[in-house]
């Protein structure tokens, strides 16, 4: 036995393996999903007393499909679906000790990622069908992370299971003419992760790290799978530079800090180092894409040394070339600061204009927020404080709520007579 690595970690990097292992063998996602769960959870009782097994996923895929064996002969109701794998699948591999399996190395993790993005699902069951299958979060932290409660998460994971079963998913690569489509869904998923873990969407907490830790964990295994992809490359140096900043983004009492006033001291400059490198390095190399010019948008924030230094008019253009390769609400959004920051605020405030016919952003609390600052910006201080209290009570994030809230009481008290 050995102790050389914690076991919480290593069960989280060797529960997709494990799973991958498991599907390719016997298919039925669902059960090899919950065998793999009972497995890790068998391990996590028995390893830090006893140590890790010298081939700890052989131990784990050898429990799990015993316990997967168990299952299907446990009795009589279960004898057809026992049958029907019996059929499926070849009797040597029913038998064989899957710790003698011919590719005990082989890692198919960045299949089971796409399988658990397959297009039938929605992008909240494919969220927490990756957390659950690839991340290895229990039931109860994805619950946790999106403050629902852990019964309706178990139902989400649930019929995203019973969805790829029923639409007969397989446990293979999607073809070529596929793969592309789904690739964008990963790195979408992973991106929406982050986003959640950085700014979560409704709580009392502004930040869930353990979700963002998690995307940035899960892309920097994408990336040892797809060394040459830019766009994965792009997305994890845009969640390393983006994620340096999480130190400064809050005060002791757990208060949003906006970026202008944040102790860029605080920052993270060893994630800010590495998330530089990697898209400087990317960026030559191929087709840019959405993703490798967030990342480079985030570097110029990262890398000026205070507010005042932010070179704007390079944001502006990476922003405009953003908007032309990947439109989006959000994205003319981030661009009108960028405006107002170089062309004055009423040029930002009449592209935000341009949003309110948008039913994606019309009541959206950012698109206040946002408007709210740049009329401060230009001296509209009654009117901002006005959107300001508009935009809190839209907001479903008690500290961004809190934040706005703050911004127009002082408005309000620097106007009165």
């Amino acid at each position: 036995m050995s102790r050389d690595r914690g076991a919480e970690d290593l069960l989280r990097e060797l529960a997709p393996q494990v799973l991958s292992a498991l599907v390719r063998r016997y298919g039925q996602f669902d059960a090899c999903e919950d065998a793999v769960q009972e497995a890790l959870l068998k391990a996590a009782t028995l390893w830090p007393t006893r140590g890790v097994p010298d081939n700890p996923r052989a131990w784990l895929v050898t429990v799990a499909a015993h316990r997967l064996l168990d299952e299907f002969r446990s009795d009589q109701s279960r004898r057809r679906r026992e049958e029907a794998v019996m059929a499926a699948t070849p009797q040597s591999a029913l038998l064989a000790a899957p710790a003698d399996e011919p590719e005990p190395n082989r890692d198919e993790t960045l299949t089971l990622l796409f399988l658990c993005c397959h297009p039938a699902l929605s992008a909240p069951s494919q969220i927490a069908l990756t957390l659950r299958a690839v991340g290895g979060l229990t039931t109860a932290q994805i619950a946790a992370a999106f403050l629902v409660p852990e019964a309706t998460m178990a139902q989400r994971i649930s019929r995203a299971k019973q969805s790829i079963k029923s639409n007969g998913a397989s446990f293979t690569m999607p073809d070529v003419a596929e793969r592309a489509d789904r690739e964008r869904a990963v790195l979408h998923v992973l991106y929406l992760i982050f986003n959640e873990g950085y700014t979560t969407t409704a709580g009392p907490d502004l930040t869930a790290p353990q979700l963002s830790d998690e995307a940035i964990r899960l892309t920097r295994l994408l990336r040892l799978l797809l060394p040459d992809d830019g766009e994965v490359a792009g997305l994890l140096a845009l969640m390393l530079l983006t994620d340096a900043r999480r130190p400064a983004r809050t005060r002791p009492d757990g208060s949003l800090v906006p970026l202008e006033e944040q102790d860029r001291g605080k920052w993270d400059r060893r994630r800010i180092a590495e998330g530089v490198d990697l898209i400087t390095e990317t960026l030559p190399r191929g087709q840019v894409g959405p993703y490798q010019l967030q990342a480079a948008i985030a570097a110029v924030h990262d890398e000026a040394e205070h507010m005042d230094a932010t070179d704007w008019p390079q944001i502006l253009t990476l922003y405009e070339l953003l908007e032309q390769m990947a439109p989006n609400p959000m994205v003319t959004l981030n661009r009108a600061v960028a405006l107002a920051k170089v062309r004055g605020p009423a040029a930002g405030l009449h592209l935000l204009a341009q949003l309110e016919s948008d039913h994606r952003m019309a009541r959206h609390h950012r698109l206040l927020a946002t408007r709210a600052h740049l009329l401060e910006l230009a001296g509209e201080r009654s009117a901002a404080a006005a959107t300001y209290r508009e935009a809190a009570r839209r907001a479903t994030s008690l500290p961004e709520r809190r934040h706005l809230i703050a911004r127009a009481t002082r408005l309000t008290s620097e106007t009165a007579p």
